[in-house]
């Protein structure tokens, strides 16, 4: 055994505070982490991040705490991350619409792309129009007609002005020519509860509508995903209806700027676990979404194309600022 000398152990000492990061590091998550979810509570998104919250809990073994910040077209989570540490402990459920609201607002708060982390693309969000079931609408083509009819009376609800469920209603009514009255409402939960309280015409949500779509509350007139929805084979897509219109609308997890490469992969196994286990499954099957696995690094690639894409339909409806 060779004798410690004084300079070896004051070496030793010097290396002690350099190690401690990586000890750090490897503890992680050592206090809760912050799940926001900008939608209010009740909604497909709310719902099912709850569920993987739960599991990832289990899976860290420190509780991740949801926290719903709704309003704002939904990018509220993605404001907060701008201002938070890229530390793994504040992270957001990802949509299109936090690419797209940046694209239409003149003074972007934010990079899309750049000034956010991409930890996981989890589920596809399957939307579609729905009415009360005592509308007089059988079926979409028939909603249609409806408006061309009569210009300016129809009321239809969406998440907000600029959001997916709004602009394919933009796109339809550009196409067909049709005037119609936008409401926006701040979630899911609360575009139906005012469809079924008959203060708007008709819906165009995500799959939240599903369980009253099955007891006979409300009926789906069309969905605007490229398949039909598993649970209503009878309802069309907008491309069975002659209506060059697909929307997937893939979504997930993100986290601020800058973080760790070994946090992100901690972040990502344990949300890829969680959203395969049985209760986040059948979740999904409830609501009729796909489970889209993809890692950080493919998700955003796919938000840098849809960026793209979106800048060119915006055109289009002339939503660019000037």
């Amino acid at each position: 055994m060779h004798p410690i000398s004084r300079r070896n152990a004051v070496l030793a000492g010097l290396a002690l505070p350099l190690a401690r990061p990586a000890l750090a590091q490897s503890r992680f998550p050592d206090r809760p982490i912050r799940l926001i979810i900008p939608w209010a509570a009740g909604g497909p998104a709310d719902v099912g991040f709850r569920i993987l919250a739960q599991s990832v809990t289990q899976k860290l073994g420190q509780p991740v705490v949801v926290e719903n910040r709704a309003g704002a077209a939904g990018i509220l989570g993605a404001l907060a991350l701008k201002e938070a540490r890229p530390d793994g402990y504040t992270v957001s459920q990802m949509h299109v619409g936090v690419v797209r609201q940046m694209l239409i607002n003149p003074r972007p708060p934010y990079h899309p792309i750049d000034d956010l982390t991409y930890i996981l693309q989890i589920t596809g969000f399957v939307m579609g129009a729905v009415v009360r079931a005592d509308a007089p609408w059988r079926s979409f083509p028939e909603l249609i007609a409806h408006a061309r009819a009569n210009p300016g009376k129809l009321n239809f609800g969406t998440l907000g002005a600029g959001s997916t469920q709004h602009l394919v209603i933009a796109r339809i009514a550009q196409q067909a020519g049709l005037n119609m009255t936008h409401v926006p409402y701040r979630g899911t939960a609360d575009t139906l509860r005012a469809l079924l309280g008959g203060e708007i015409d008709f819906a165009s949500e995500s799959s939240g509508w599903a369980p009253m779509v099955l007891d006979g509350r409300l009926r789906l007139l069309a969905v605007y995903a490229s398949q039909r929805a598993r649970r209503f084979p009878d309802v069309p897509t907008l491309r069975d209806l002659n209506m060059d219109i697909v929307v997937d609308s893939p979504g997930g997890l993100i986290g601020p700027r800058g973080m760790d490469a070994g946090v992100v992969r901690i972040l990502a196994d344990a949300f890829r676990a969680a959203a395969q286990e049985p209760a986040h499954l059948q979740f999904l099957e409830r609501l009729d979404q796909p489970l889209l696995l993809a890692d950080g690094a493919a998700y955003r690639e796919l938000m840098v194309r849809t960026m793209n894409e979106e800048r060119e339909l915006l055109r289009q409806l002339n939503m660019l600022p000037g």
